[in-house]
């Protein structure tokens, strides 16, 4: 999972970033490697992180809350064109619902109001980029390390073929 470091990033390129370059906050690894990656990346025009807010009703408290997803990057696509990203980055476990077990812990209750506020926000954020032109995704580790996916894959078969 990614650890949860609060850094800030300086960016080698400050002047792709929009918003203060000097004040660009990462709440983990896997935030901080996107950062360097939109910085160093030729395709990433323009990126912000955190910079902007999307309201939505949290369906625990049924209060307006405001969602700031991580990053919004402007990206040269392949074919040349300009495409918008809202980028959310999550590990992949809390992007799924939760699985019961056997007994309903305080852990167990506190993933699934985790993944049902997720849920709202992202639903919120999928409107918002409806409605301005922009696409909306959730990056996980399959995503931000694809190279490793594969490995993790191979080491867990493996590990099953040994104890056998």
């Amino acid at each position: 999972m990614a650890e949860s470091i609060k850094s800030i990033f300086k960016p080698q390129h400050p002047e792709k970033y929009q918003g203060n370059p000097n004040n660009i906050i990462c709440r983990s690894s896997w935030e901080r490697h996107f950062c360097r990656w939109c910085d160093i990346n030729e395709n990433i025009i323009r990126w912000a992180s955190e910079e902007f807010s999307i309201p939505y009703i949290s369906p625990v408290d049924g209060r307006p809350h405001r969602y700031y997803p991580d990053f919004l990057i402007e990206v040269k696509e392949a074919n040349g064109k300009i495409k918008k990203y809202v980028i959310e980055v999550k590990p992949k476990k809390q992007t799924l619902p939760p699985v019961k077990k056997e007994r309903v812990t305080k852990t167990y209750l506190y993933e699934c109001q985790q993944y049902a506020v997720n849920q709202a926000k992202w639903a919120a954020a999928k409107e918002f980029a409806i409605d301005n032109g922009v696409e909306f995704k959730v990056m996980t580790e399959d995503d931000l390390f694809p190279e490793n996916h594969y490995i993790r894959k191979d080491y867990k078969s493996s590990r099953r073929r040994r104890k056998k």
